[in-house]
């Protein structure tokens, strides 16, 4: 069944014919894209329940090589209380269905479904491309997050090292770092962690958005379990890491009710201080995530969709600045009010996670370096791992 365009009617949540879910996996099929040229329609000749079809009930995943010209990325958003971020892969095994980066996989020619959680791109000369841009004369530093868009400490990495080679420098230079992730491959490096925190110059967020590991399983299936995040930010946190939570996305109906429950967990692992977003429908997102609530709760899918609209406006996407990570109306004005109560209870938020900026010493230009010590895997080969490796 690929390349649904149009799963539920328009603002009634009715389902066409569901996908079946696929195990490991958090989008049902691929889906269409806006740069399509040629729209396709899905016709079943027989082979759909073929468990090494094409629509990836064993597909691997695969790794390419990219070599970016550079990987320090800017915004302005009003929304984001970042201006600058480094995001080492292109794609996120994770498969969070609900990913608001989905669409950018549309760029190249792939699909937001299973090709963004199946085929990746490696930036491999992703630190060497940093610390050229670390190194010219007019940069000023500030904090900058790894992990934006895709999760730099997806499964992946562990082979890669890529997040880590980035830390690597940034102890290096003494830059200021941000970490969002689901990822509790975090762990790994608090030998760069630890040192940064104690000079005021690092901090992590861990991505947390329900309790229930059978809920995470459909929702976000290859991200470390809840309990496994839990963990992980104890042991930052024992280290000295300053450690913070994000409940995101809430999703009505579908883990809204865990709120207090995950702020008062991530409290008690560590965290000091707590965010939320409402879940957003962007592009390409809005058909995976329909497709993905219609095969795990087709009990609840007009519900869902029904209060997102009450949420954004009668759409179910609002990208307005000031609106988009919160919502709009009476359903959005009770959530902030059960999100700052429950703040305010638990003692959270009490300070900000002030980092240091007048530490930077620039980075020698990598052609002063030898090839050792300039990081990365640039001559690794593609990479293929089984569904459950």
């Amino acid at each position: 069944m690929a390349y649904a365009s149009a799963f539920f009617s328009a603002g009634s949540g009715s389902p066409a014919a569901a996908p079946a879910a696929l195990r490991g996996r958090g989008a049902v099929t691929n889906v269409g894209h806006r740069y399509q040229s040629d729209p396709r329609q899905a016709v079943d000749d027989g082979w759909g329940s073929d468990p090494a079809g094409p629509q990836g009930r064993a597909r691997r995943t695969t790794v390419r090589i990219e070599h970016a010209r550079s990987v320090l990325a800017r915004n302005d958003s009003p929304d984001i209380p970042f201006d600058r971020s480094v995001n080492p892969y292109r794609g996120c095994e994770h498969g969070c269905v609900y990913c608001y980066a989905r669409p950018t996989h549309a760029y190249l020619g792939l699909s937001p479904g299973l090709d963004f959680e199946t085929r990746l791109v490696a930036k491999a000369n992703a630190v060497q491309a940093l610390r050229a841009e670390l190194a010219r004369p007019g940069y000023r530093p500030q904090a900058i997050t790894l992990g934006s868009a895709t999760d730099a400490y997806q499964p992946v990495e562990r082979d890669w090292k890529l997040a880590r080679g980035l830390l690597g420098l940034l102890l290096e230079t003494r830059h200021p770092v941000v970490i969002v992730t689901k990822g509790a491959l975090v762990e790994r490096d608090l030998d760069l962690l630890a040192p940064l925190a104690a000079q005021g110059l690092a901090a992590v967020y861990v991505s947390l958005t329900t309790l229930d590991p059978a809920m995470a399983r459909t929702l976000e299936p290859r991200a470390a379990a809840p309990w496994r995040r839990l963990q992980a930010m104890q042991s930052l946190a024992r280290a000295g890491v300053p450690v913070g939570v994000s409940v995101a996305p809430v999703i009505p109906f579908v883990n809204d009710d865990n709120l207090e429950r995950i702020l008062a967990a991530a409290r008690d692992a560590g965290a000091q201080r707590a965010s939320y977003t409402m879940l957003r429908l962007p592009w390409e997102v809005r058909t995976v995530f329909e497709q993905w609530l219609q095969a795990h709760f087709p009990d609840r899918a007009a519900r869902v969709l029904h209060r997102i609209e009450d949420l954004r406006g009668g759409r179910r996407n609002d990208p307005a600045f000031g609106s988009r990570m919160r919502g709009t109306g009476i359903w959005a004005d009770l959530f902030a009010q059960r999100f700052a109560l429950a703040v305010r209870k638990l003692g959270l938020n009490a300070r900000r996670f002030e980092l240091d900026t007048g530490r930077f010493v620039p980075p020698a230009a990598p052609s002063a370096l030898p090839p050792a010590a300039a990081g990365g895997r640039a001559g690794a080969p593609v990479r293929q791992l089984g569904l459950f490796d």
